[in-house]
């Protein structure tokens, strides 16, 4: 199987859809992407019905990265937003999640106790102990291959520049993957693509509502980024699509209404590989 950083190295830049369990896992790969990223926002909103504030446990995370590694061969990049902890539980996560598959582990260096208004603030932990995180993931992961993805907030909480030397920081520090988010102009990523692009794979974030200057893989290509990560394109479709149908099932009262909208049994039992899995266990009893 062809390891990311092979993949990163032949065609970049990668895009990596959110998914959040096996199926839109294997969705995802159906339609031919080479990379996908388990969503911290997208599992807390489908399996807790949540936001993301860091309700989802270790135990879940490493759960539904092995359920999607047992059902799809994509490489994996998985949000474990700080590592759950100090040093010591970043080092038993990351070990944990490269037994389970990740191709990649995603570390951020926002406090890992977030306050009721993490969803607007995002405080941050120093740059020292981000750096000791990302030596505890180097150290605890299972093999080369599993890539540590660095991601700085600082843009957001303090600014742009701070952003900047917590990157530098991050990079000698040896991890594999750069990530700043909140970039919100065409010369701030112009920048950071200059700055760092040569030295390893820069990670983008894109999705509705963002004041990114970039939505496109084509932008990311232009400005030395590797992997675009569209990290809510699945649940967001999801939500609004159900949302939509059930409003008119419950005004109606009617399948009719809403069967446009549906798959029949047998075209969902197919997408899932119904027929290939009965197949491969018949002659075994």
């Amino acid at each position: 199987m062809t390891s990311f950083s092979d993949r990163l190295a032949v065609s970049p830049p990668i895009a990596c859809p959110g998914v959040f369990d096996a199926l839109s896992a294997l969705l995802a790969e159906e339609a031919g992407f080479k990379g996908m990223f388990l969503s911290g926002s997208a599992l807390s909103y489908s399996g807790l019905g949540r936001p993301d504030i860091g309700l989802v446990s270790s135990t879940e995370l490493v759960d539904a990265t092995a359920r999607i590694t047992d059902r799809v061969s994509t490489p994996l990049v998985v949000d474990a937003d700080g590592g759950m902890g100090g040093v010591a539980h970043v080092g038993r996560l990351v070990r944990s999640l490269s037994r389970a598959g990740a191709a990649a582990v995603q570390i951020e260096d926002q406090a890992e106790t977030k306050p009721a208004h993490a969803l607007t603030s995002r405080p941050l932990i120093s740059a020292e102990a981000m750096v000791g995180k990302i030596k505890a993931a180097q150290d605890a992961r299972l093999t080369d291959e599993c890539l540590i993805s660095a991601r700085t907030d600082a843009a957001v909480s303090v600014g742009f520049d701070e952003a900047l030397r917590r990157a530098e920081r991050y990079v000698a520090a040896g991890c594999d993957l750069l990530f700043i988010e909140g970039i919100t102009t065409s010369e701030q990523f112009a920048e950071v693509g200059n700055r760092f692009g040569s030295e390893l794979p820069l990670v983008h974030n894109m999705f509705k509502g963002s004041a990114s200057p970039a939505s496109s893989l084509a932008e990311l290509a232009e400005n030395g980024f590797s992997i675009g990560l569209f990290s809510g394109v699945i649940i967001s479709t999801m939500i609004l699509s159900a949302q939509a149908m059930l409003a008119t099932l419950n005004t109606t009262g009617a399948l009719a209404s809403v069967a446009d909208r549906m798959h029949d049994n047998a075209a969902m039992v197919e997408t899932i590989g119904a027929s290939a899995f009965l197949v491969r266990y018949a002659d075994m009893g």
